[in-house]
């Protein structure tokens, strides 16, 4: 398979790729035509055989230029083997990505497949990098990290790493070490905007993967530094408004996500209250319509529940501490708030050739509850839209639920020789 990956690469030939796909049976019967040129290419699969599934992939990304690929993908598929058609499949080219809870693809929402971008490198100069232990990721490990990569991508650009670059972070969603890695690499990156999502295993809460040089990493986190002239905004949002009811944490263990009362009452059952539920009656969709949040600023960030436990005490997905105060959330609109952020972006940035997303799979959940999945896909094909359902997003250095969380790039500008970057 490398050779025939390798034969294609040097021919630069989609006909040989799609060629090559056509040897296997069950191919997809319904591949796109060939993308015209542009500074990123995207694609997706549906394939469950790894090898059919990277060749596909690779039959669209693949051309002279192809500097970095970026993937996401379902955490039914056989990891160790994807691993390995994928690094055959693009050789030479770095490959970054994680498993998902579910994936956004060039045809809107997916489910049980792999979606995967590949970057120009006339256009995008991408540094990637592996954290494998977590919990010693301390601030000098973090700046010599960030230091390699910035130096990496000072190498091989033409623009100003500090004045446009962003960084992608992947981390296993299961780690309980979000908020340490991403505070700590904040600090590191400095004015580096930065964004990114924790791994799923489609809503299975089991095990989650990051993937780095060809191979899938548990307790681990992926960083990406993306260097482009062309310009660019990092952004986050959600479509939740506070209501006037607090609860107060009064016993909880941090390290664990957990807490055990609020108000000075059982956890649960103060939230099955507030909600008006039952507490053996509580799911995932309750948990969605009715998060808590914790007000920081001026700003809300939505500290979304995992589990009820038997002693009814509430696992949380993103860290959880003795009296701070959580505000009571309930939704807006969902496709009405996205749509308008996206628009925003749209003026700001012109109509963009990419938007990486980081969906949270609550926000997925509630709008398939409300039988918006459908129009959900097509204002995210008109963004053109590329990413995956999260457990957990990361936006400049925190650890959020129920947003969605990216970068949005543009084309380039005639006027304009660099790019820009925002916070949202």
């Amino acid at each position: 398979m490398k050779g025939l990956a390798r034969e294609y690469t040097a021919r630069n030939d989609n006909d040989t790729m799609a060629a090559m796909l056509d040897t296997f049976p069950n191919a997809s019967a319904q591949r796109p035509p060939p993308q015209a040129a542009g500074p990123v290419r995207t694609a997706h699969s549906l394939q469950r055989d790894p090898k059919l599934a990277a060749l596909e992939l690779a039959a669209e990304l693949c051309h002279a230029h192809l500097g970095t690929v970026l993937f996401f993908c379902s955490a039914e598929y056989p990891l160790d083997a994807l691993g390995h058609a994928l690094d055959e499949a693009f050789p030479n080219v770095p490959v970054s990505g994680c498993t998902t809870a579910g994936e956004i693809t060039p045809a809107g929402y997916g489910r049980g497949c792999v979606v995967a971008i590949g970057f120009d490198r006339r256009a995008f100069t991408a540094a990637p990098a592996l954290i494998d232990n977590l919990e010693s990721f301390d601030l000098l490990r973090a700046q010599c990290l960030v230091d390699t990569l910035l130096g990496e991508c000072r190498r091989q650009s033409t623009v100003s790493v500090s004045d446009h670059s962003f960084a992608l972070t992947l981390l296993d969603g299961l780690s309980s070490s979000e908020e340490q890695v991403l505070a700590t690499l904040d600090a590191a990156l400095g004015s580096i905007p930065s964004f990114g999502g924790s791994a799923g295993d489609d809503n299975r809460l089991a095990h989650t993967y990051v993937y780095h040089q060809g191979r899938f990493h548990s307790q681990a986190a992926v960083v990406v530094m993306i260097t482009t002239p062309l310009p660019f905004e990092v952004f986050s949002t959600h479509h939740l408004r506070p209501r006037d009811e607090k609860l107060v944490v009064t016993a909880a263990d941090r390290h664990q996500r957990t807490v055990f009362e609020l108000n000075a009452a059982p956890a649960a059952r103060e939230y099955a209250r507030l909600v008006g539920r039952e507490v053996t009656g509580l799911g995932e969709a309750d948990f969605a319509r009715h998060p808590l949040a914790v007000r920081i600023g001026e700003q809300f960030y939505v500290r979304s529940i995992q589990r009820v436990n038997t002693d009814d005490s509430l696992t949380f997905y993103c860290a959880v501490e003795n009296g701070i105060v959580l505000t009571a959330m309930q939704p807006a609109p969902i496709l009405a708030d996205l749509e308008q952020v996206l628009t925003g972006l749209e003026s700001r940035l012109g109509p963009p050739a990419l938007i990486v997303g980081c969906d949270c799979f609550l926000r997925r959940l509630a709008i398939e509850a409300l039988g918006e999945a459908q129009s959900a896909s097509r204002l995210l094909r008109r963004w053109r839209a590329i990413g995956f359902n999260t457990y957990g997003e990361q936006h400049h250095g925190m650890h959020i639920n129920q947003t969605f969380t990216g970068v949005a790039i543009g084309h380039a500008r005639p006027d304009a020789a660099g790019g820009t970057h925002h916070g949202a």
